[in-house]
């Protein structure tokens, strides 16, 4: 992490006005592999990370564990009832229905590249790019991803690098490689601590 760091302090000006205004993040963010966590980051697609953990607690609340047994048969009506959109609900469904006929196996995904979890989460109904970085960054730690698709990173790049278009900024953010996903924590840190707010990742 600390050679990650001050590998893009060196490449890039960037990261050093980003530490030196709120010096270094204080937690790397990391959360467990598996079904839980999928759940979880289905829940905080286009919504705020408090209000997809008030849904998610909820629903844990009400079912007792987040496993596929517990929610597959739970119809959209009850998802409804702990928050979760229609839509969601559908993609909670099919995520447990894959995991339990063997459409896919997440205790593998740690033993694969990047390129290959992708390949594989990619054909479930409701896991896009953004979910997958997400998981890759935080569950399964790998170093080199750019969440392109995430507003946070997206705003702050504009905002520090002049850029507007999705394809300049991953062009740009060929220079942070291998370590593209400590350059996306130091741009959430950025775009945290300017406007006063925390997160906890944990749930």
């Amino acid at each position: 992490m600390k050679e990650a760091f001050e590998f893009l302090q060196q490449n890039d000006k960037i990261f050093r006005q980003i530490v030196d205004e709120y010096g270094l993040p204080e937690i790397i963010p990391s959360r467990p592999e598996g079904f839980e966590t999928l759940v979880l980051l289905i829940l905080e697609q286009q919504v705020s990370i408090d209000s997809a953990k008030a849904t998610f607690l909820r629903m844990r609340d009400a079912v007792g564990a987040i496993l596929p047994q517990n929610l597959i048969h739970i119809s959209e009506e009850e998802f409804r009832t702990y928050g979760v959109s229609r839509q969601k609900a559908k993609y909670i469904n099919h995520l447990a229905d894959a995991v339990l006929h063997n459409k896919i196996d997440l205790s593998k995904l740690s033993l694969k590249s990047s390129e290959e979890v992708r390949e594989e989460l990619i054909r479930l109904k409701g896991i896009g790019n953004w979910t997958i970085d997400v998981y890759l960054m935080f569950c399964l730690q790998k170093q080199d991803v750019l969440p392109i698709g995430d507003v946070a990173i997206v705003n702050t790049m504009k905002e520090l690098l002049l850029l507007d278009d999705k394809e300049q900024m991953v062009e740009y953010a060929r220079l942070w490689s291998p370590y593209r996903t400590y350059a996306s924590f130091l741009l959430w840190h950025y775009y945290l601590q300017k406007r006063g707010r925390k997160i906890t990742y944990q749930y």
